[in-house]
């Protein structure tokens, strides 16, 4: 074997496996390119079907979304990371209201961008200073369609990103760097087959077979959509969601197996798993500060919040 391929080899092995030791439960390469026509021509119809809802910034950086080379100078590799967030426990726990699992601890953006930084520092010192970009959802960066590319799971009939042994209760990361690598290979297939289990369970309708109609979702509903009220047309369709859902995650095959995640940071607080509905329903300022504060909830805000659960 060459020489140059014998390092490759080795260091792409040494990245994927200090990735799984600061926790992350998968790691993959892929080429830093143009995307592929067929998934540009998805989005560019997805969003003159106006899918998006209000969420503008879709429409915006286009050229960057579609080449994630325009994002970082000579960029050659986009490395793709996986974080398990499932959890079997309910947060709050004797509470009617629901919140998606992965808001019940800290942020996910914090935790990420804190272990991607230890990666790349891992991969600095092995090959030098680099030119690099680390994205937890804070860029023009299409995830999943990369995380695919990277071995990591197939895009199931929901949208989500689905990894054979975990399922699809986890987050994506990517590093964008100059380096080459050994890229994945083996595009994974789709999984799902003739199970539209996740489709028939959504109560808003929002899910055709691997198409998310966001306007119908209650995760937008809930956290994207910043008008005053929820539409009347979700009234009694919700199940008692007030921040995100999982009901499309929570029915699919999939996850039946899915690991619970070992992220102590990912943890509820005991105010968080104590709290009561009408601790909710009167929820002010500070309580929402002392509940929320640096979750994934405290970005919707508690005006939002409080307009959720009243929807309710």
């Amino acid at each position: 074997m060459p020489v140059k391929s014998l390092y490759l080899n080795q260091l792409t092995e040494s990245i994927q496996q200090k990735a799984l030791e600061l926790g992350f439960s998968g790691c993959g390469f892929s080429k830093a390119e143009k995307v592929e026509k067929k998934e540009t021509d998805y989005v560019e119809r997805w969003l003159s079907e106006k899918k998006h809802g209000t969420m503008s910034w879709l429409e915006r950086n286009k050229d960057k979304r579609y080449d994630p080379r325009l994002l970082s100078e000579d960029a050659k590799t986009v490395i793709s990371v996986s974080f398990q967030y499932f959890t079997t426990k309910k947060a709050p726990e004797s509470s009617k209201y629901i919140f998606s699992k992965y808001a019940y601890g800290k942020d996910y953006h914090f935790i990420m961008k804190e272990r991607l930084k230890e990666l790349l520092k891992f991969i600095e010192e092995r090959t030098g200073p680099r030119k690099a970009r680390i994205f937890t959802d804070s860029a023009p960066v299409l995830e999943r369609y990369w995380a695919q590319k990277a071995g990591l799971g197939f895009i199931g009939k929901n949208t989500c990103l689905i990894n054979r042994k975990n399922g699809s209760f986890f987050f994506i990361g990517n590093i964008l760097i100059d380096l080459e690598l050994n890229y994945n290979t083996e595009i994974s297939p789709n999984f799902c087959g003739t199970c539209t289990r996740c489709i028939d369970a959504c109560p808003t309708s929002a899910l055709q077979p691997f198409e998310l109609d966001a306007q119908k979702c209650i995760s937008y509903l809930t956290i994207e959509y910043r008008g005053e009220n929820i539409p009347a047309a979700f009234k009694h369709k919700m199940k008692n969601r007030v921040f995100g859902c999982d009901i499309c995650q929570d029915v699919c095959p999939w996850n039946r197996n899915a690991h619970e995640h070992t992220e102590l940071a990912f943890e509820p607080s005991e105010q968080f798993l104590a709290v009561t509905d009408e601790q909710l329903e009167n929820m002010d300022k500070p309580l929402f500060k002392k509940l929320f504060r640096h979750t994934a909830a405290e970005r919707a805000g508690f005006k939002q919040l409080k307009r959720n659960i009243e929807f309710i």
